[in-house]
């Protein structure tokens, strides 16, 4: 199914703006996160796995990463450097820049997609990424807000509120930065209301670009034991596929999606089972984009839609 005819994805953006097949090579940078080091707590979120980030991949070196990502893939001729790994800002200035221009050396490097927290942007960083934009890089400042909802980033032991993602977007957007917003569906607590209303305020506030992911219970983090409690239940593929077709309907077609599903695998998915084939959940949204309207239809029409 060609998910490009209902939905505005990030592989399409990429190919209008490059004229060109665009991939995303993954980079750890040795991060930590101050949610695990002390600063705020921990042990990290209640659904975060250490173990899922690519400590190994730390190892290498920027440069010899890219090689080792670059070989994986024979279909792409041009790159985004993404820095994925934990908190991909929480370090000094000068220590970032070194660390990105290793990344934005590689003449087939054409830019910068760097995750990290609402908490841990300081304007320094913010002044890096615009000036790498600024020398015609393509550049995504990636934003885990994962909820709107202080009440449940309190139970997930995130560690942020919604003013500082509110306060990141604003000092990114000063500064001409594209943000992309990850979120979780079906966190603990939250239903379809507070999925719903988690996309309003986002869009209210104002974004670039979306990451859905459904919560995924994985091995090494406190979730897991709660799921062993029967304390936290994940969502069905076909409950998950329902609720993201119905955001992605009530977003604006401009918001570039650069991702509507996740998947993981043994030994590290616990559950739900279905997010470790890679295109059970794309299959089951695509066809419910194509039967009941792609992205952006239902704008106007309210929640009931």
């Amino acid at each position: 199914m060609d998910l490009t005819r209902h939905l505005h994805t990030f592989g399409y953006y990429l190919k209008q703006r490059f004229g060109q097949t665009v991939h995303k090579l993954s980079l750890a940078g040795d991060f930590t996160c101050p949610n695990r080091d002390g600063t705020l707590g921990r042990g990290g979120c209640t659904f975060c796995n250490v173990h899922s980030f690519g400590r190994d991949a730390a190892a290498l070196s920027i440069s010899q990463q890219l090689a080792r990502e670059k070989a994986k893939t024979d279909r792409a001729r041009l790159y985004l450097a993404y820095f994925q790994a934990y908190t991909s800002t929480y370090a000094e200035v000068e220590t970032l820049r070194a660390l990105y221009d290793e990344a934005m050396a590689a003449a087939d490097v054409a830019g910068l997609c760097v995750g990290t927290r609402p908490d841990c942007v300081p304007d320094a960083a913010l002044d890096l990424l615009a000036a790498y934009r600024d020398a015609g890089n393509e550049v995504w400042l990636e934003l885990g807000l994962q909820t709107a909802h202080d009440r449940t980033q309190a139970l997930i032991r995130r560690g942020h509120t919604l003013a500082d993602y509110r306060d990141a977007v604003r000092r990114a957007h000063a500064r001409g930065l594209k943000v992309c917003a990850h979120l979780i569906v079906g966190l603990p607590g939250e239903g379809k209301d507070d999925a719903r209303a988690t996309l309003d305020t986002v869009l209210d506030i104002g974004v670039e670009g979306l990451k859905l992911h459904p919560l995924m219970i994985v091995r090494g983090s406190r979730m897991a034991a709660q799921y062993r409690r029967g304390e936290v239940s994940p969502m069905a593929l076909d409950d998950y596929a329902d609720l993201a077709a119905c955001l992605i309907r009530h977003t604006p077609p401009e918001v570039v999606y650069h991702r509507i599903s996740a998947t993981a695998h043994a030994p590290t998915l616990i559950a739900p089972d279905w997010c470790g084939p890679r295109w059970a959940a794309l299959q089951a949204i695509g066809e419910r984009l194509a039967r009941e309207g792609g992205q952006g239809s239902a704008l106007g029409r309210g929640w009931m839609s």
